[in-house]
Order: C-alpha cells, then structure tokens, then sequence
C-alpha cells in the first residue's frame, strides 16, 4: 500500500537536514526524508578529496540552531564538517524519517489527488507537498572532451576522489583552477613525480588567514557562553557582506587585486608564470579563493601550469586549445558542478506533465528561489538567484522561513495547495535581474557558472544576505494560488 505522508524530502544534506529540524519544530511529524546515499551530509560526505575544507568561518557554517564552536580551525576540514551534520542529525532525531538508499527517479504532481508521486527504488510514495533539497553541488559537471573516454589511465572527479589509486610517484593532470583545485594540488604536489594544472582562466586567490582557535577559547565553548559565540557568528556574517560590498566598489576592488597580487608575488618569481596566473577581470565576477599555499604549490619544481583548456585527449597524451602535449598516468577533473542544470529539475513534474527543466528552457526561475508557477506544493531548496555572499546555513535558513510558513498556512487554512502566481515569480525576477546588471557578477568581464545557457545569470542574489534574511521571513499567502479542499 502505497503511503501518503504530509511532506516528503528530497536529499539529506544541509538543506534536507535542516528542513527536517525545522519541520519537527513546526509540530510537523508526518514526512520522509529520501537520500539515495547511505548516510546523510550531502555535499560533506561526497568530497572526501584531499584538503577539502569550507572556505567560509566555520563558526558562521553552522545552523543557527545548533551553534558548534569546538572546531580545531578557523575553516574547518571535511571530516570535521560531516561529523557536525551527523551529529546534528542524530541530537535533532532527523534518523526517525530517514530512509536511506532510496533514489528518486521522478516525481509528478496527481491533480485530483493534490499531491506529489514519487516513483524511487523503494516503491511509490505520495506526499502533499515536496521539498526538493539536492541543492546544486551534487552532479560533477565534467566536460566533453575528444578522447577522455579512452585515457588509458585512472579519470575521475574531484568529488568522486578515487581512494584505491595511490598517486605517489605518478604524473598526475589537474584540469580546472576552482575552489576544490586549488585544495588538492598543495595536498598532492610533494606526492607525485610530475602535477600539471591545466588552467583554461586564472582566478583571483587571496591568502587563506586561519590560526588554530586557542585552547581557552575551544573549552568555553557555545554551551557555556553562548553569547561569545553569537557574537563571533555575527561578525563574521558582517565580514561577508561587508566583503560583497567591497566587490561592488572601486576601492574594494583595488583593495582585493593588490591583495590578490602580493599573494602572487610572494611565492611565484617567474614573471611569465605570475602574469598567467593573474586575472584580468574584477574581483568577485567568479567565485572569490582562499588560499595560502596554492602558488607556493605552483612553484615548486614539479609542478606546471598548463595556461590553456584542454580540447583532446590521444592515449597518456593532454592536448591543449594552443596544441600544447602533456603526457600523464592520472587525470583529476577540477571541473565544478551542475548547478544551474540540476539533475532534479529534470525528475519533478508539474501540474501540465512537464518537468522543471522544460519549464525552465535553460533558465532557472523561481520565486525567491523556492516556488515555481505550476508547480503546486514545491519548494526548492538552494534554487535560482538566492546564492548570496553568505554561509549556506543562513541561505537555507532563510528559505525555510517561507516554507514552513508556507506548510503552516495550508494546515491552518484547510487548503490543499499553493502555487506562486506567474506574475508574483516575473516580478521578483525581474527586479533580480535588473539589480544584477550594476553588479560585478554580471559587469565583472568574465563568464562564469552563473550565467546558463542563454547567458542569464541565474545564480547570484544581487543585495545583501540581510535582505534575503528579511524577504524571506514573512509568507505572503496573498502572493499565491490557493486551492481548498
């Protein structure tokens, strides 16, 4: 028999994690949480190659709810982060609605019925409303590349690190410059025999300032003064958007390049390679990095930079878009994700039978990012145009204030359903957009994974994190079709 739960969730990690927490705390106990892995953390748990650690405070990356302070540094490490979320999951009993290795292929909303379908690989499942939580760093975005498929040695992703291959000695090809590269490649350089990074675009990379937290500082711990800990959560929230605004300004910009250059200068002598590791776009048009041992990586006499995209490959041999040849054992893709074509917006179905994706055509909309028109009863998590410059936990926070007012409002209401107005998403889009154009995101003079296929940019949020924080808080059921009984 086939079972009909209030909300069913889709993911377990940051997102799904919170949203069951959040659900629990409304007095909503009736939902599913489906995770096709077989533990939860999400994007913590499939990042397990070397160096990986969070590029935000950790003392901001973390739920608001469940502050942690003992971490053993300021940007703390993977397995540090994964055990948090576990541990969170268990405190907050998230385990009573999980079920484990439970893919979703699809899921169709029943008009009669008024609610969602789910077709996974524990059988059929129902629910009232979907919250879709896989978020956008979840499919390794790999590239076509002529001859990749033939490499005669071991390919795999950086989120997908491949333990059994032991790359001492070997000669090893990074493709891609982004935020997981420039972790792996000080942690593997004084491993193999040969690195070379193939750099299609430099990017800007600051120094990484973490000193451990002291001892005095760990043993006080948010428990015992919870007050220290808001009070360093805050300020390193306004650092970030003070860092936004930065990005925006001409003196911000100046500030960040000298910043970006001296980290340049002071590890790399050669000036052909320090002028090919210098952007020529604005600070903040890609993602912004931190680092401070990814150039002394680069200068060491084992490694290369490769300042071209790769085009072919033709056995152990890597050929470049200006027909350089560089031969190697292992190739490591550094190649980012699919985030503004998300694998679940192709597997959720609306109201007409079509799916996101094709209601999308190549750009994600959605109402504060979260609703769609015609799609009834769904909230996307981590969806369109809500990427600030903030910690994720306080994006997916501020989310969940929509849709657990959202869910509270069909209880109280005895509605069925609720569906955005397509006026209400236009606007709100609109307005986004606009914004946008003044922003170094859109004017900063580079391409980057924020822009789709038809050249929108459907990632950024262009003001401020307070803003989304304050858009967000209220549910305006005024903004919304709603369906009774």
């Amino acid at each position: 028999m086939t079972t009909l739960f209030e909300v069913a969730v889709i993911g377990a990690g940051i997102s799904g994690l919170g949203t069951a927490i959040k659900l629990r705390e409304a007095g909503i106990t009736d939902f599913v949480v489906l995770e096709k892995a077989d533990s939860v953390g999400g994007v913590w748990r499939d990042n397990t190659y070397p160096g990986c650690a969070v590029d935000i405070p950790s003392i901001a990356y973390s739920y608001s709810f469940a502050p942690q302070d003992d971490w053993s540094r300021k940007f703390a490490p993977q397995p540090e982060i994964l055990s948090y979320l576990r541990e969170t999951a268990d405190r907050f009993r998230v385990s009573e609605h999980l079920r484990l290795g439970v893919e979703v292929f699809e899921a169709s909303w029943d008009g009669p019925q008024r609610c969602w379908v789910l077709d996974t690989s524990g059988g059929e499942i129902r629910a009232r409303s979907l919250v879709a939580a896989a978020g956008p760093w979840h499919e390794p975005s790999l590239p076509d590349i002529d001859g990749l498929d033939s490499f005669p040695g071991p390919v795999f992703h950086t989120s997908r690190w491949d333990h059994d291959i032991d790359l001492t000695g070997q000669r090893v090809a990074i493709v891609g410059t982004g935020a997981s590269a420039i972790q792996v490649v000080p942690s593997i350089a004084e491993q193999v025999a040969e690195l070379h990074v193939l750099q299609r675009t430099p990017q800007w990379v600051v120094p990484k300032m973490e000193p451990a937290p002291s001892r005095v500082v760990r043993r006080l711990g948010v428990h015992r003064l919870g007050w220290v800990h808001e009070f360093n959560r805050r300020r390193e929230e306004l650092i970030l958007e003070l860092t936004n605004i930065a990005f925006n300004h001409r003196w911000g910009q100046a500030a960040f390049k000298w910043i970006g250059r001296q980290n340049i200068r002071a590890a790399i002598d050669d000036p052909a390679l320090r002028a090919a590791l210098t952007p020529e776009w604005s600070v903040g048009c890609k993602r912004l990095l931190m680092s401070s041992d990814y150039y002394p990586a680069l200068a060491r006499p084992n490694v290369s930079v490769v300042s071209t995209g790769l085009t072919a490959v033709r056995g152990n041999t890597l050929i470049g878009e200006d027909n350089s040849k560089t031969e190697v054992d292992v190739v490591i893709m550094a190649t980012g994700f699919k985030i503004l074509d998300m694998p679940i917006a192709g597997k959720v179905r609306g109201s007409d039978g079509r799916s996101l994706s094709e209601h999308w055509d190549g750009s994600p909309q959605a109402y504060l990012g979260t609703t769609v028109p015609g799609f009834p009863n769904l909230y996307i998590l981590f969806g369109p145009n809500v990427s600030a410059v903030a910690s994720g936990f306080l994006i997916v926070e501020s989310q969940l204030q929509q849709v657990v007012q959202a869910l509270a409002h069909l209880r109280r209401s005895g509605a069925v359903s609720l569906e955005v107005r397509a006026h209400v998403m236009r606007q709100f889009n609109n307005d986004v957009q606009a914004a946008l154009q003044s922003t170094v995101y859109n004017s900063g003079g580079c391409r980057s994974y924020y822009f789709d296929e038809n050249g929108r940019n459907g990632f950024s949020w262009p003001w401020s994190a307070r803003r989304l924080r304050r858009m967000t808080a209220r549910f305006n059921p005024t903004d919304y079709i709603v369906t009774r009984a």
